[in-house]
This record gives C-alpha cells, sequence and structure tokens, in this order.
C-alpha cells in the first residue's frame, strides 16, 4: 500500500542551534533513494522556514554553508523569512 508521499532521509547534521541567544531548527534532507542533493532548510521560533534554493551534493555541504552562513552574516539574518540567504 503506497502512501504517495515521498520518504525523505534526514541528515544526522540537523537538529536544533542557538546561537547569540537565538535558536533556530536547521534540516538537511533529501528525498530519500533519489540523487537529487541534499536541502538545507532552517526554521525559527515563529516557525518561518528559510529554504536555500541550489541543493547541496552532501550534507556535510549544506551544513558547511549554514555554518558559513551564521559566521558570515549572523543568525538574525535567517530570522528574516522573507530574506534569502545569499548563495555563494
Amino acid at each position: 500500500m503506497a502512501s504517495g508521499d515521498p520518504e525523505i532521509e534526514v541528515s544526522p547534521l540537523s537538529g536544533i542551534v542557538t546561537r547569540d541567544g537565538v535558536t533556530v531548527e536547521l534540516a538537511i534532507y533529501r528525498m530519500a533513494g533519489a540523487d537529487e542533493g541534499w536541502t538545507l532548510e532552517v526554521v525559527d521560533a515563529a516557525n518561518t522556514s528559510t529554504v536555500w534554493d541550489d541543493r547541496f551534493e552532501t550534507d556535510d555541504g549544506a551544513y558547511a554553508e549554514f555554518q558559513r552562513c551564521l559566521d558570515e552574516e549572523g543568525i538574525e539574518l535567517l530570522l528574516a523569512g522573507d530574506v534569502a540567504p545569499s548563495l555563494h
């Protein structure tokens, strides 16, 4: 009995991250069995989601981009749901 919903593979690098007193949920995931790359998503306390447009070849690559964003742009950027992080 197939449900129609695709199976999602969640990276073990996903989880709760707190920096400068701000907590967000980091989600790194991909479609199970697909070779489409990893999606990077950050959800804040107001349940606002920021999703990167680009996919990442590895979950480590997605995590590295998240860390780069935190280090260079700050966690506050991720709280503005209508502002997309810059992608390098």
